[in-house]
């Protein structure tokens, strides 16, 4: 199996909290950076969804913190996308320092939205197999 899609990110010293570490919602930020890069990297811009009448929703979202980071360490984001047989999907991203270090594992639990009528269409890998020039990105 390939290494899953990974962006690197610079911790900033603004998105540390009182304790020095970074706050626990930016790890969401970086998550969602990575997943943004990785539709980019496949060929799918937000422009393309939103003209195709979709968007990708998350439903859920799990953090797993194992290490503090601190300013200036610099992460590598990576992004996994898990298909299943309904509306929606799984993606997993690791936060690993540059040591190798596990700071925080990230499960998202997402599915991709009819923006008219406001329900999760039917098997989303389709939609981003078709959309995609690179749809291996994605598992597919």
């Amino acid at each position: 199996m390939s290494e899953p899609f990974s962006v690197r990110v610079t911790v900033r010293g603004y998105e540390t909290d009182v304790q020095g570490h970074l706050n626990q919602a930016v790890y969401l930020n970086y998550a969602e950076h990575a997943r943004w890069s990785l539709l980019r990297a496949a060929g799918i811009s937000q422009t393309e969804l939103i003209s195709g009448g979709v968007g990708p929703v998350a439903l859920e979202t799990t953090i797993g913190y194992r290490r503090e980071l601190l300013a200036g360490d610099e992460v590598d984001v990576t992004c996994a996308f898990e298909w299943g047989e309904g509306k929606t999907f799984r993606i997993r991203q690791t936060v690993r320092k540059a040591d190798g270090t596990v700071a925080a594992e990230i499960t998202a639990v997402c599915g991709l939205l009819d923006l008219k009528a406001r329900k999760l269409v039917a098997a989303p890998q389709d939609h981003f197999k078709e959309l995609a020039t690179a749809p291996a990105l994605f598992g597919l």
